[in-house]
């Protein structure tokens, strides 16, 4: 046979080889990096036997960095997951991260979690948010990965719940665009789809698309997108609403992609843990406030917000379970409860407030 590179013209041979010669740098170079990273966790582990290794502030850092200095012509967000992966690996070597998060596997959740910790971490499911929030506080997993906003169908109340009763604290958030896809397994007679499983929120997220497409299919709510699809492998009349990692893992086909009735559909998950997070330079942060019942009450909570210049990024409201006709607030704001003007503001709403919980200051979300 004859060589093949022989029949190229030179200037592509050329190239060929120079990228070699650049992947042979990129291999030294990302070694390097690792063993930079096992010399850190021996002076971390010198000075301190319980020494935390995932320090969320200084990831983003990091990725910010690389973000803002990449010269292209990679996406700046492109080359943050690259990073983000080799710092994921590197951190493995030192302790891996054990993540839980509300499963089963292939849910929109962890793939949030992968998104934030790499493909190193060690991601568990857990069957509801209440046993994320007590696997964190047990010290089982070291972070738990929840949802807690829809754009299109607005707070996880589930998830507002278990912090009203944890004190865990918020270390950061990732923002995931929501792609839901119709999705059928081998079996699966098309022409005869009768039923149709996915999650409550999902079926809400694509109810125009259903109404126009298959307007008499039975709709079945079940737990989890992942659980629709597991459902339908041994179903020849169902069909399911679910995403990539569903698909990917029970190996099903694509019937309709991105079938979401808002293209911008995006679903925010916190990231909780056990410790404080130092500011970044970019942060977030995140209270809970009851209010005593009486006139005024909504203005005398935000006022001091007004008077510092403090930006609102969210208020959502929840009954208080401590009394009739009474009400909590969550409150997330931009800053650091370490910055001056920050702890002003929390300082006075603590005095005006019947009770107030600081959730935790965290990077506002890179990725």
């Amino acid at each position: 046979m004859s060589d093949i590179s022989n029949t190229l013209p030179q200037d592509l041979t050329v190239l060929r080889q120079r990228i070699d010669t650049i992947d042979s740098e990129l291999l030294r170079l990302i070694s390097e990096r690792a063993d930079c990273a096992q010399q850190v966790a021996n002076v971390k582990l010198a000075g301190d036997p319980a020494a935390v290794f995932y320090r969320p502030e200084r990831e983003a850092q990091v990725l910010r960095r690389v973000m803002a200095d990449n010269p292209g012509p990679l996406h700046s967000e492109e080359m943050a997951r690259l990073f983000r992966e080799i710092m994921s690996a590197c951190l493995a070597l030192e302790q891996p991260v054990k993540v839980a998060y509300l499963g089963p596997e292939g849910t929109f959740t962890q793939q949030a979690a992968l998104k934030h910790f790499g493909h190193s971490a060690v991601s568990l499911p857990m069957a509801a948010i209440d046993e994320v929030f007590r696997e964190v506080e047990a010290g089982a997993v070291n972070y738990g990965v929840v949802p807690v906003e829809n754009s299109t169908e607005g707070v996880v109340n589930n998830t507002l719940d278990s912090f009203m009763d944890s004190g865990l604290h918020i270390s950061g958030e990732v923002v995931l665009r929501i792609h839901h896809h119709l999705l059928i397994s081998s079996i699966t007679r098309q022409d005869k789809i009768s039923r149709i499983y996915s999650h409550p929120q999902s079926f809400a997220q694509c109810r125009k698309w259903l109404d126009a497409h298959y307007p008499h299919a039975e709709r079945v709510a079940v737990s989890s997108n992942a659980e629709a699809a597991r459902l339908v492998k041994s179903e020849w009349h169902s069909a399911a609403i679910a995403g990539d990692m569903a698909a990917k893992l029970y190996e099903l086909d694509h019937v309709a992609e991105k079938i979401e009735d808002r293209p911008d559909n995006s679903t925010r998950f916190l990231i909780i843990g056990n410790e404080s997070v130092p500011p970044s330079g970019n942060d977030k942060t995140s209270m809970v406030v009851a209010m005593r019942n009486e006139p005024g009450v909504l203005h005398d909570l935000l006022e001091p917000f007004h008077r510092h210049r403090i930006d609102l990024t969210r208020l959502e409201t929840r009954p208080s379970r401590t009394g009739a006709w009474n009400y909590v607030f969550f409150i997330d704001f931009k800053g650091h409860i370490e910055q001056p003007d920050v702890g002003e503001v929390i300082e006075e709403v603590r005095r005006r407030a019947s009770d107030m919980k600081v959730l935790g200051s965290y990077p506002v979300g890179v990725l």
